[in-house]
């Protein structure tokens, strides 16, 4: 008889999904699909000869056999110096034991996932949030309750009760407070200063991720909610914000290159995970980065920053012409992502599956970003990866589509 694979995964594989984007991006494979699904660089914009410098810099000098070999679970010493150095610059003084190198940002929150919560525990996320958070969570068999650091107005005490009615307690407030995906919505530092204020009233961490931070096209930058957090504390190791950071959005997401920055203590735990889990992040791959970190990230930032500042403007004027009247969007400061949102009578699934069978465009729903299955009358677009051309046809397409469904 085979073997009921079903009766004997553990309960948390109950709750884990495909991701509706990596299902997405497989229509990217068809060549008469406009495409604003995949929030991913785009890869003409990758500094090529910057990496193909940096590989055969590591492998021609002595250094190829460290390069080959294990390694610390850390990460590599001068790519954790250079974060530090990065750090210090926001406005966060650290020392290299509060840095943790990554397999890209994703692995950085399992990892917070499994160090933070016990079944039935509670995160605070914003609804929408970042589809690969609640991925990455719901392995640890959570229950979410709504962040809203800019109109809420809950108490601690009732998300106190409401965690331990469902057998836990609030354990994390989770965001991406610049250019968030999928809103593209930036908070204020006032909001940054209140939810902070929040989770020490709620004795919580803060898990802020930073993944778009570089991203800015316009207005004023506002301090990391880490950077806050120390000018409060006045010392990284008695904060309660752990920032998470990726080279994914500004050098090139295909080396799996993130970090942790948080207090020691918070670090040396992680690092147990990282043994535990992988060894350590490529050596070789933590090499070359670096070395292209040091050499081209100035002159990089610049290069995507100007690319997509113009496509973001060119899609937001697509969408002044086009969309119906009813419709309404974000205008992003920054980042890869505008967030739609439809006459309530609308659901972006089904929108979606019309869009693509009518018109040939895709997009992402609005759904899959919400913990509690609500917001089906929203989407996602990215422009980060579309042509002029592309974006004034697919945004034109798009509102038919919209304007024949009202």
């Amino acid at each position: 008889m085979a073997l009921d694979w079903e009766a004997i995964f553990a309960t948390r594989a109950g709750r884990m999904r495909a991701s509706e984007i990596r299902e997405l991006l497989k229509l990217l494979e068809q060549p008469d699909i406009i495409s604003f699904a995949g929030g991913i660089p785009d890869p003409a914009l990758f500094p090529k000869e910057a990496f193909r410098e940096a590989y055969a810099s590591v492998l021609a000098n002595g250094s190829a056999g460290a390069a080959l070999q294990y390694s610390t679970s850390e990460g590599f010493p001068p790519l954790r110096d250079w974060i530090m150095r990065q750090m210090q610059a926001l406005g966060v003084p650290c020392k290299p034991d509060n840095i943790l190198i990554t397999s890209g940002s994703q692995q950085a929150l399992d990892y917070l996932g499994k160090l933070l919560l016990s079944p039935g525990d509670t995160a605070l996320v914003t609804w929408p949030t970042y589809l690969g958070a609640l991925q990455a969570f719901n392995a640890y068999e959570p229950r979410y309750d709504r962040l809203t650091p800019v109109h809420g107005n809950r108490t601690p005490a009732a998300y106190r009760e409401a965690a331990a009615k469902a057998g836990g307690r609030v354990k994390f407030a989770y965001l991406t407070p610049d250019f968030a995906n999928p809103t593209g919505e930036t908070l204020d530092q006032e909001a940054r200063e209140r939810l902070l204020d929040l989770a020490g009233d709620l004795d919580i961490a803060v898990i802020e991720d930073t993944a778009y931070q570089s991203l800015r096209y316009d207005g004023k930058g506002v301090p990391s909610m880490l950077a806050l957090d120390v000018a409060r504390r006045g010392d990284i190791d008695a904060t309660r914000t752990i920032s998470c950071g990726s080279f994914s959005k500004t050098l090139a997401p295909g080396l799996r290159m993130g970090w942790i920055c948080a207090a020691s203590h918070v670090i040396r735990k992680l690092v147990l995970m990282k043994q535990a889990s992988d060894l350590h992040s490529p050596t070789i791959n933590q090499m070359a980065m670096h070395h292209v970190a040091e050499h081209a990230f100035a002159q990089q930032v610049e290069k995507v920053r100007s690319a997509y500042r113009h496509r973001r403007d060119h899609m937001l004027a697509a969408l002044q012409r086009h969309m119906p009247e009813g419709v309404s969007w974000t205008r992003p400061e920054g980042g890869m992502f505008i967030w739609v949102t439809l006459p309530d009578h609308l659901d972006g699934a089904e929108l979606l599956a019309r869009a693509i069978e009518t018109a040939r465009i895709a997009f992402v729903p609005g759904r899959a970003f919400h913990a509690d299955g609500t917001g089906g009358n929203t989407l996602r677009l990215s422009f980060s990866l579309a042509s002029d051309e592309a974006i004034d046809e697919g945004i034109k397409r798009l509102g038919r589509v919209i304007s024949e469904a009202l």
